[in-house]
């Protein structure tokens, strides 16, 4: 074999390898999981969690006016609450959790009935809020994106070399609040990319599976 060939299968063979270690690498460090060092002790009497819609922040990358802005980030907030929703009672066909959800439709007339809304929202406490809603712990989080996820995302948006390099359209985090001290009790925060689906539903079904431990209130089997 030419040393010119030999040359460049090794340099083929350690591109590779880099690309291979970069796309890892950024993958570990895209994923950041918290659990508060109490949680057993401040979460042993929840029986019952609300899921919220998430705040929202688009950026697109063509210019929307003002209000068009404001209705698509509540459209995707809506989309995650919604996305979770469906992956709590899709896991709980074949897994026991210490708590109940409460039908985000009630949670959101509930939120509604009481005025409150994306743009004020963040005014009340998380204890206000569990006091609003009749429930012990709630799921927030936010969700920043330069693409509309909840509509899906086409295969030819992205490149092959935009999929392992993990190129970014977003990040998403979730927290889970308990309503009594108002402390943080778990938080996961993710990059969203190509790899994590191409909407909002696969995005949770992925991230949440890929979590790295299970979910604080799943049961011991």
């Amino acid at each position: 074999m030419p040393i010119s060939r030999k040359r460049n299968n090794k340099l083929y063979i350690l591109s590779t390898l880099l690309l291979i270690l970069i796309a890892s690498t950024k993958v570990f460090a895209q994923k950041n999981i918290y659990e508060n060092v109490n949680f057993e002790q401040l979460s042993q009497n929840h029986k019952l969690l609300a899921i919220l819609p998430f705040s929202s922040q688009v950026n697109l990358s063509t210019n929307v006016d003002t209000k068009t802005k404001t209705s698509l980030e509540i459209n995707e907030g809506e989309a995650v609450q919604d996305a979770l929703e469906s992956y709590f009672l899709k896991i709980k066909k074949r897994k026991k959790f210490s708590v109940d959800f409460q039908n985000i439709e009630q949670t959101n007339t509930l939120l509604s009935k009481n005025h409150i809304n994306h743009s004020n929202i963040d005014l009340y406490t998380t204890k206000e809020l569990c006091d609003i809603l009749g429930v012990d712990v709630i799921i927030t989080g936010n969700i920043a994106l330069n693409v509309l996820l909840s509509k899906g995302v086409r295969d030819e948006d992205f490149s092959l070399m935009d999929y392992f390099l993990g190129k970014s359209f977003g990040r998403i985090a979730i927290k889970l609040s308990d309503g009594i001290s108002g402390k943080l009790l778990w938080k996961y925060e993710k990059d969203i990319d190509r790899k994590t689906g191409k909407n909002t539903k696969d995005l949770i079904d992925a991230m949440m599976r890929s979590a790295g431990r299970k979910f604080p209130y799943e049961k011991e089997e």
